[in-house]
């Protein structure tokens, strides 16, 4: 048995010991990788192309060659759809895994950073640096997401255990996560009732939206969501012991507590930047670990790697499908997701094998 008594880094350490499951998942096809990655290319396209003026593979060719200055489609492609698709594709990542390690830590196959408040959290101390502070650049706001999440996180979890005995199962946390959630949102349109002024610039942005971003939005949350994305990999093999259970993940060396931890930080660094950058956009979290889950089995490692790829691959979808069902208006894609995820919540929420992963 390894010892507890180790250094910060080797606590999220891929060893043999840490990571039982390694070797127990289906190993991941070849073909559904590719796929994934042909498909996530192919909708990176799409989505430089389509919308409100429908542009040719030849406009996008000479706008990034540069052959062409200063014209309408090459404003449109580098100025508004490129930060629009980058941003698609660093949040949809940022939320799937989000969501991907709460639903390991929790062993909770209903977690998800928006059933569970975190992204409302955010979006809620968002909503009051904004409205009431005045604060109007992302790179200030965003310490409020934070801030919002992990506050929002540990109340959620405070109220799922200590609602009778059993502690934290899968229904209160959803049952607690989703009552805050409204709870916050009422407080938060109360306050947006009361100014409506200072708050008309929220609108869009608490509905869900990748649209209206620019490169100064990327670049100020990539560095957080890289950082995120990065502990989550290397707390992957951790992860996969504690889906065996406290008890036998502690046998195997692995520091239950500090694991948890490393999980609270990536999904406050993951689930709040990409919400202070695009909304609180829900269900990603919810709907895409479980489905790589079929050609990936149990391994965090695979889940967790094969969801930053098919993660991106539905907002982005869902983004195109947005600016296609209204054409030539568009529907923000948090509206989008909704409509898909709602449906998979109560689906799942009927399994028998709910209580667990």
């Amino acid at each position: 048995m390894l010892p507890e008594q180790f250094s910060v880094p080797d606590a999220i350490k891929p060893t043999d010991q840490a990571d039982p499951i390694a070797e127990r998942g289906s190993k991941p096809s070849l073909l559904f990788l590719v796929l994934g990655l042909l498909l996530l290319w192919f909708m990176c396209v799409a989505s430089l192309l389509a919308g409100a003026r429908m542009l040719t593979p030849l406009h996008l060719w000479q706008a990034l060659q540069g052959e062409v200055r200063d014209t309408t489609e090459q404003i449109i492609l580098l100025d508004y759809r490129l930060p629009r698709t980058l941003l698609a594709v660093l949040c949809g990542a940022a939320f799937g895994v989000s969501g991907a390690l709460i639903q390991a830590a929790t062993r909770n196959p209903l977690a998800d950073p928006g059933i569970l408040g975190v992204n409302a959290g955010a979006a809620f101390f968002v909503t009051l640096a904004v409205g009431l502070l005045g604060w109007q650049s992302i790179d200030t706001y965003i310490w409020a997401a934070f801030a919002g999440a992990v506050i929002v996180t540990g109340i959620v979890y405070l109220l799922g255990t200590s609602s009778g005995a059993g502690g934290a199962t899968p229904v209160r946390l959803v049952l607690a996560g989703v009552a805050l959630s409204a709870v916050l949102g009422g407080i938060g349109s109360a306050l947006a009732l009361l100014n409506p002024q200072t708050f008309d610039a929220l609108r869009m942005w608490s509905i869900g939206s990748v649209a209206g971003r620019d490169m100064h939005v990327l670049v100020s949350v990539l560095p957080f969501i890289l950082a995120g994305l990065l502990i989550a990999c290397l707390i992957a093999p951790a992860l996969n012991a504690v889906a065996l259970g406290d008890d036998l993940a502690r046998s195997l060396g692995t520091h239950i507590l500090r694991t948890r931890l490393w999980v609270v930080l990536a999904v406050t660094l993951l689930a709040g930047a990409a919400t202070a950058a695009c909304g609180p956009i829900g269900f990603i979290g919810l709907m895409v670990p479980h489905m790589v889950r079929w050609f990936t089995g149990p391994n965090q490692r695979r889940i967790i790697g094969f969801t930053m790829i098919f993660a991106p691959l539905l907002l982005l979808s869902a983004d195109i499908a947005g600016r296609l069902v209204l054409f030539p208006s568009e529907l923000e894609a948090g509206i989008v997701t909704a409509f898909i995820g709602a449906p998979v919540l109560i689906i799942l929420a009927q399994r028998r094998q709910v209580s667990g992963l």
